[in-house]
């Protein structure tokens, strides 16, 4: 398991193309939650951002304050090949549980689904972190399980309620209205927001 939080497994993924997560575009649902959105100096961060389509798509539709987080170099020279008119400083080459700062958002788009279960309690305990006080997780997960050993490891709603209940307030908690059709009614569109007071 230990092999899965590696950046040579991750830049190996991405050498050989076994990218099965990668829709090849942003996810309609988490930027339909942004085009909502009017104040765009938030400070957005994207974790586990691979080949950063969420990152483009925010920051060509004036989310100029995002940041594309992963330690995976493969994924990030090819993120800058695509998309060279991105920011060097806006691209944080680092390991997630290594990282620190302070965001508004966090958008939670397969990076989740790529960590084994016995770190997800460190997960949800960093996100709080790099959180801003009032700041929101806006996520995309799994709600089911997956028939082989992952990753991707999927999750149920129960499971996602114990370990994100005890930190945040849930804002929203649903099946996505708008996944993709391979994953339409396999994905929980959640919103969560670390209280004000923390």
């Amino acid at each position: 398991m230990e092999e899965f939080l590696s950046k040579e497994y991750w830049n190996r993924q991405y050498q050989n193309h076994q990218t099965g997560w990668d829709m090849g575009y942003a996810s309609p649902a988490l930027m339909t939650y942004f085009e909502q959105k009017s104040d765009k100096s938030a400070q957005i961060l994207v974790p586990g951002a691979g080949n950063g389509w969420e990152v483009e798509y925010l920051y060509k539709n004036g989310w100029k304050n995002t940041y594309l987080l992963d330690f995976a170099t493969n994924a990030v020279e090819s993120f800058k090949i695509r998309f060279p008119e991105f920011p060097e400083k806006n691209i944080i080459v680092n390991d997630f549980f290594g990282f620190k700062g302070q965001y508004d958002y966090i958008v939670e788009q397969a990076f989740f689904s790529s960590i084994p279960r016995n770190f997800r309690t460190k997960y949800a305990q960093h996100i709080f972190e790099l959180l801003k006080s009032g700041g929101k997780l806006v996520a995309l997960l799994f709600n089911h399980e997956f028939n082989f050993s992952g990753p991707p490891f999927g999750g149920t709603v129960e499971e996602y309620n114990n370990l994100f209940s005890k930190l945040f307030n849930v804002k929203h908690f649903t099946i996505a209205n708008n996944s993709i059709k391979p994953r339409k009614g396999r994905e929980l569109f959640i919103i969560l927001e670390k209280p004000s007071d923390s």
